[in-house]
């Protein structure tokens, strides 16, 4: 994570992963300062608003932008939405130098195998779209 962080921090996520969205619809409600934002990668309008996210990137592991610029990846996406909304603190943990070896390999199978894991713990294991953040369908928000 950036040392001075420029909020708001942008989300790109998949919203057809049931625990992803899930995990979106739950940071979103949290986010009472309004430190972050979201952006369906998976959203009509996506390539048209951040041409500079590789979706199929996106898609493999979590991407994340702050305000300046700076892009975070994986579990440190997660950390600092946690972060964001002043809740989670012992995810930090994760990003110490020995465990945060082990915990990036953890996420990877986690990303790799998520449709499966979704299914093992909620029944469903895609849906359609699981959420949606704006109304208007568009995900551009900057």
């Amino acid at each position: 994570m950036p040392s001075s962080i420029h909020y708001p921090l942008t989300l790109f996520f998949d919203s057809t992963c049931p625990l992803c969205a899930a995990e979106m619809r739950q940071l979103r409600s949290l986010d009472t300062a309004g430190r972050l934002r979201f952006a369906d990668i998976y959203a009509d309008d996506f390539a048209t608003c951040y041409p500079h996210i590789d979706v199929a990137a996106a898609d493999r592991y979590l991407h994340g932008e702050y305000a300046d610029g700076s892009m975070i990846y994986g579990l440190d996406v997660t950390c600092g939405a946690w972060r964001a909304v002043d809740r989670k603190r012992w995810l930090l943990i994760l990003r110490w130098p020995i465990l945060r070896w082990f915990a990036d390999i953890a996420y990877r199978l986690f990303a790799r195998n998520r449709y499966t894991i979704s299914y093992l713990l909620t029944g469903q294991k895609r849906c359609e779209r699981c959420t949606t953040f704006n109304e208007a369908g568009s995900t551009c928000r900057r």
